[in-house]
């Protein structure tokens, strides 16, 4: 795992220097005619989209715009409730569009490349809880090996102990700054 991680975040770092081939997502789009009765509401019509195209929608990202009022060439003119539902994995996308009370449902269909792949799992894009904490283990045993290199380096004493700790000291204090010049 820590090999993939590692040759996929040297290929993100080096692609637009090296011009190495970006992630590319072929797409599609179609129009698909609800049935009858419609879906009831966005997870419904989820389901149903898994059904129809073969996906897994458990973890769909379901959301539901409320209807409004517009202003059309100076009309005041009642806008429906849109709905519109995303499904990511590493490999595929779905985003699902519907106006409420149309027919048809609009849908985008992708299906990446390798480099998309590995981009999308090294960013953990439509992985689990179990992915991110074991990409967090790796950069915990990172951030572990760094330490004690570096007190191994310093052989826990000395002028190199003292260097240690004022590079740690004032790479905490940067770390601290950036971060209160974000929040804040």
């Amino acid at each position: 795992m820590g090999l993939l991680f590692g040759f996929s975040g040297i290929l993100l770092n080096h692609r637009d220097i090296m011009k190495i081939p970006a992630a590319k997502m072929e797409q599609k789009e179609i129009q698909l005619p609800l049935p009858e009765p419609r879906p009831a509401d966005p997870k419904a019509m989820a389901a149903w989209l898994g059904q129809t195209l073969n996906m897994d929608t458990d973890h769909a990202r379901a959301r539901r715009e409320a209807g409004k009022v517009v202003t059309w060439n100076n009309t005041q003119i009642q806008q429906p409730s849109l709905w519109q539902i995303t499904v990511r994995n590493p490999q595929r996308m779905m985003q699902a569009e519907y106006w409420e009370g149309n027919a048809l449902v609009s849908v985008k269909h992708g299906e990446g490349n390798m480099f998309s792949v590995l981009t999308n799992l090294h960013k953990g894009t439509g992985l689990g809880v179990s992915w991110v904490l074991l990409a967090d283990t790796l950069a915990g045993g990172l951030i572990v090996l760094s330490l004690t290199g570096t007190l191994l380096w310093t052989r826990l004493h000395g002028r190199r102990l003292a260097a240690a700790g004022l590079g740690l000291g004032s790479l905490s204090l940067t770390v601290f700054f950036a971060l209160q010049a974000i929040g804040g």
